[in-house]
């Protein structure tokens, strides 16, 4: 969705001037504030990452949203292996130079900045440049309670470079 200069203007007067009105929350529901640190860092898996890579979880699928959110940083070389979401993912590369490749396509460069959308049952991976870390964002929803990623085989050298 595309929104002009002048719409974009209209909704924060309208904002600001409180003439648009939200919905209150259910009695008994607040806000939850997750500090950053609270959660432990956990280093990914060998079984289904190549190459060193950190996650930080950000918050837990037990919300309303059904959706996790988890920063993973990869070193120069590390990748994920090739997957799947059932309900998709959503990427937003907060730092460093990536790469990603959806199965039977080419590799593609992503950047800080960059946002990829994931759709679901979509054969990909991602990770760092080969010379450059790379972090992001990970948005998933579960599809069932605990289900947010199919794991499959790692991504070869070849697939890597895009050869």
């Amino acid at each position: 969705m595309h929104f002009s200069s002048a719409m974009i203007v209209a909704l924060s007067l309208a904002f600001s001037a409180g003439a648009v009105h939200t919905a209150s929350a259910e009695p008994g529901r607040a806000q939850t504030i997750i500090r950053s640190g609270e959660q432990a860092s956990v280093k990914g898996s060998e079984t289904i990452f190549t190459g060193n890579v950190r996650i930080d979880p950000l918050y837990p699928a037990n919300n309303d949203m059904r959706s996790s959110g988890g920063s993973v940083t990869f070193e120069p070389g590390a990748r994920s292996n090739w997957h799947i979401h059932p309900v998709g993912q959503a990427l937003i590369v907060t730092s460093g130079v990536g790469r990603t490749q959806e199965w039977g396509k080419p590799m593609r460069e992503i950047r800080a900045g960059d946002v990829v959308l994931c759709p679901m049952g979509v054969k990909h991976w991602h990770g760092a440049a080969s010379n450059r870390s790379m972090t992001h964002s990970s948005i998933c929803e579960e599809k069932e309670p605990g289900k947010v990623v199919e794991w499959l085989e790692r991504v070869t050298d070849a697939q890597y470079n895009g050869e």
